[in-house]
């Protein structure tokens, strides 16, 4: 029998496609569409030119961002529809211990661990995995001024935070999908077999499922 979800949240490291395959996703499935707003945060240009000087500001703002949307999220009406996202509240956190110093992440776990016990659970998890070439080349393809100063080092460190994340989640159903050779945008057969992988295979909880296309 077909999935059916209430809730299905996307999520990779920057450049792996995850908005790109919600918009989709929420377009031929009928599904409310709810996106981050990374480009609201003032604080993130000038954290990709000074990574140090603003880590935290970034991380709060983002922190703040995500908390409001989640609000919305766990709102009864919203939650009536089919909803699919392009990322879960707890990516916050890897990003925070990625980029913060000590000092700095305790203040933020306090706050953080308030806020992610009242966030919007999904029913399934997608991750887009990639290579790190891939992931420069798809950020260098949508040509955003303020991540020309990503670089292949930190690209390598998110993935690995990334990694080890999902290696111990276990708070929804995971369907680890490797993207790397897929092509869902310009590739009707590639988008098929994931939307077939997403609704068709049998999902349970805590489930860790890999997909990796031939």
């Amino acid at each position: 029998m077909p999935n059916t979800f209430d809730f299905i949240a996307i999520e990779g490291v920057i450049g792996a496609g995850k908005t790109t395959l919600a918009n989709l996703l929420a377009e031929r499935h009928r599904g409310k569409l709810v996106l981050e707003q990374f480009e609201e945060n003032p604080f993130l240009p000038k954290f990709y030119e000074e990574k140090e000087r603003y880590a935290f500001q970034t991380q709060l703002a983002f922190l703040a961002s995500r908390f409001k949307q989640q609000q919305k999220m766990t709102n009864r009406d919203l939650f009536d529809e089919f909803i699919i996202s392009d990322y879960i509240f707890e990516k916050d956190r890897i990003f925070a211990s990625l980029n913060l110093d000590d000092d700095e992440l305790a203040l933020y776990d306090n706050i953080f661990g308030i806020m992610a016990g009242i966030s919007a659970k999904p029913d399934l998890v997608i991750y887009l995995q990639s290579s790190v070439d891939r992931l420069m080349q798809n950020i260098s393809q949508r040509g955003r001024d303020y991540e020309k100063h990503i670089t292949e080092e930190y690209l390598e460190d998110l993935s690995d935070s990334y990694n080890q994340f999902f290696y111990h989640y276990n708070k929804a159903p995971l369907m680890i999908i490797n993207a790397t050779k897929i092509d869902f945008v310009n590739n009707p057969d590639h988008l098929s077999y994931l939307e077939e992988q997403i609704f068709n295979h049998p999902i349970r909880s805590n489930t860790h499922i890999h997909i990796i296309p031939d």
